[in-house]
Parts: structure tokens; sequence; C-alpha cells
């Protein structure tokens, strides 16, 4: 990216680059500028946000649209997009958005639980599903999305583009779908990225598989779609840039500058590696960003230790991970008539932790790492998913720094290790 730049419909405007960080008046007058070009007189706007777990300077930038927005739109909703992770409540709403109440605004969680939130906008027929996915799936999904994205005359994405173990990159689109989004695109689009693999998709800043069943959903959405896609610094507290515009063309934009800033090369593999994951990741469903950020680096017969003394629960929004475990993508395909009923988002995170391995009726499951959790998770739940265990007492990340044969990865989840090409 390089300066901001003025530019017709369909194309972006940017601000920033890999290699500084910008000044927040800068941020805030581009994200001004940008929203005094775009006819939002009387409109109802949808301004849909990244949760705890994304690392952003989110306060910073939804003070800016709102300013843009005030006494302009008719109404405004911010709708945290969750995904299925937990909701926020009133005060760490409030802590999380930084926005001060007035009227005409609104701000809250996506709903997922509650099927009286979502509005349907249409079906991709088996055909279009299948040519999207390079035949991996031949079924149609039916798309829903959150209500008041249907009903809004524009819908507004503000949040990060990070390295994503299902998409390639996060961001853009992916806050549609799955943010807001009905159960049947989160369980095709995350069971598309189980069967492509987390290694051969993250970090991937073209147009993944996944990425254009997901662009072909946003399609549907009847109002406007515009995106203020920003690349954060490892503190999440600062930008290196900002791309606004399309949702396709700004997402693109900041992917490639996070390319950049978010992917670390090795020379060569390590056999052990302590990922010391993040205290924004309250359970094993979003801490395991901390195993799928560093797989790709991680020698064949090593290690990944997830040292996380705080998690202490699994998946609560997803109960049935703890009942079918943790297996590779090929225990569960070779064995499809024992899972074929079960949710596939929870098979697909059941994938992308356990990592690469095989399976066949006379061998059994092989995988090619060993995941070990030091966390708060009890060694009985731990064993019985199918995981190594380790007491966190044990772990002391100063001496394992000093092990040649080990790498600490302190706040893990964030950056993308891979082997130099």
């Amino acid at each position: 990216m390089t300066d901001t730049v003025d530019t017709p419909p369909g194309t972006v405007a940017a601000i920033g680059g890999p290699d500084g960080l910008l000044a927040g008046d800068d941020v805030a007058a581009f994200v001004a500028g940008r929203l005094a070009d775009v006819d939002l007189d009387g409109a109802r706007v949808c301004v849909l946000v990244p949760d705890r777990t994304r690392a952003c300077p989110l306060p910073l930038l939804l003070r800016s649209v709102d300013a843009a927005l005030a006494g302009r739109a008719a109404h405004v909703t911010v709708l945290v997009a969750l995904g299925t992770h937990a909701a926020l409540d009133g005060a760490d709403l409030a802590a999380h958005t930084g926005l001060p109440a007035r009227d005409g605004l609104e701000v809250r969680n996506h709903e997922w639980w509650e099927p009286a939130t979502f509005a349907q906008l249409g079906r991709i027929d088996a055909a279009r599903v299948a040519s999207l996915t390079g035949g991996r799936l031949d079924e149609p999904v039916e798309v829903r999305v959150n209500r008041a994205v249907a009903e809004a005359d524009l819908t507004l994405v503000v949040g990060p583009v990070l390295p994503h173990e299902v998409v390639g990159f996060s961001g853009g689109n992916k806050y549609l779908f799955p943010g807001v989004s009905g159960p049947e695109m989160i369980d095709v689009s995350h069971w598309l990225g189980a069967l492509l693999t987390s290694p051969a998709v993250i970090g991937v800043t073209g147009v993944t598989p996944v990425r254009a069943l997901i662009d072909e959903a946003a399609a549907l959405v009847p109002g406007r779609r515009l995106a203020l896609c920003v690349v954060p610094d490892a503190s999440g507290d600062r930008l290196h840039a900002a791309a606004f515009g399309p949702p396709e063309v700004s997402w693109a934009a900041a992917a490639e500058v996070a390319a950049v800033t978010h992917v670390r090369y090795l020379d060569r593999p390590v056999r052990r590696i302590l990922s010391l994951v993040s205290a924004r990741y309250d359970d094993l469903w979003t801490g395991a960003k901390g195993f799928y950020k560093v797989e790709p680096v991680v020698a064949d017969g090593g290690e990944v230790v997830l040292f996380a003394p705080h998690i202490t629960e699994v998946a609560p929004m997803h109960p049935g991970v703890e009942a079918i475990g943790y297996h590779c993508r090929d225990y569960f395909l070779g064995q499809w008539d024992r899972f074929a009923g079960v949710a596939r988002a929870d098979l697909a995170h059941a994938t992308h932790l356990r990592g690469a391995g095989t399976w066949d009726p006379v061998h059994g499951e092989r995988c090619r790492v060993r995941v070990t959790l030091a966390t708060g998770i009890p060694e009985a739940v731990v064993r019985r998913v199918g995981l190594d265990h380790r007491d966190p007492s044990t772990v002391d990340p100063v001496a394992w720094a000093d092990d040649p044969d080990t790498l600490v990865v302190p706040d893990a989840g964030e950056q993308l290790y891979r082997l130099r090409p």
C-alpha cells in the first residue's frame, strides 16, 4: 500500500504499508475522508466488527466511523461478528467497542444461538458449490445472515486481516460468512477448509476455495457492502495499513501487507515449539491458533506445546468436540459412516488442532506431530480427547528458550510461521 489516493467506485483507497506504523490522527482522517464520499443520508447502516479474539485498535476505528456516520445515517447497528464464539456482556461490550451511547446507535452481539436472528438470502446450488470448491463438495448450501445485515442499506466491515487457517487470510466478507451467518455456511466453509488442510491454506493471499464460497454468499446481501480492512502491529494497538472499498478489493490490499508483517520464515524445521497462548483466547477452540500458526515449521515427529494455564475448557460453545476428540482429517473421512451426523464445524476444528496425519483400518491413526496441552484443562479430559498433557507448572519458558531445538513463541496465535522457500 501507499499513501491515500482518491479512487473511483469499485477500487480501493489505502494508507500505510508493511514498513511503518500509522499515527492515530492519520487513521482518523483516512476514515473520515473515505466515509465522506459515501452516500449515507438517511441510511440504515450495519457495522460488522470483530470480537476479542482479534487484535485490533477497534475503539480508535469505531470512534472515527461513528463520527462520520452520526447526523447522516438514520440508524447504525454495530454488530459483533461472533461466528460461534462467546458473547460479550454489557461492560465488556462497551469496553470492546469504545463507543458512548447516542440516539440512533445500537451496539450488540450477533446472537448466533437464536434462530430468529437470521434472514434467508437464498441458496447456492450444488453445481455452483462444486465449481467453487474444485469438486471437494457437491451439495447445496442455504445462505442466511443476521437480519441487521439483510435490512441495512449499507453493511460496513471494520476489522483486521490476518493469516487464517480456514480461509487463507481473515477479514473482508468473512465478517459476513461465517461472522454473522447461519450454521449452514459455517459448517460448509469450515469443513472445506479442513478438506484442504490448514498448512495448504493458511497465509495464502489469493482467493482460496473457501474465500470463493464466502464471496459467492456475500454477493446475495441485498444492500451495499464496503469494508475498512486494517493490518495491526504485533501489539494490536497500532496499524501498519488500512484499506477502504468493496470488501473483495480492500481485503486483497490488506492481505498483501499482512503477508509481510504477520508471516515469519525459518530456514529449517523445529523439533519442539512452545506456544505461549495469548490471554485473548479463553478456550481451546480459539486458543488452538497457537498450533495452527506454527504447524508448518514443526519437524516430522516433533511436538507443539500449548502453554495456557488460563484455558480451562475445550469448547464450551461446541460440546460435541469432547465427544469426538481431536483427530486428523483422514480419521474422519475413513470412517464417515460414524461421523457424517456430526456438525462439520466441530470436525473441522478437531482436524485443524490435531494436524496432518493418516488413518487406515489396519494401522489406525498416525499423526505427523505431537500436540501437548499445558493448560488448566484437567488431564483426564485432555487424554480423553486424544491429546498429550503436561502440567503447566513444569514449563519454564525462559529455560526452554535456551534449548536450540525449541522455539518459544510469545503471544502465539498472531504470527504465522513458515519455512523459507
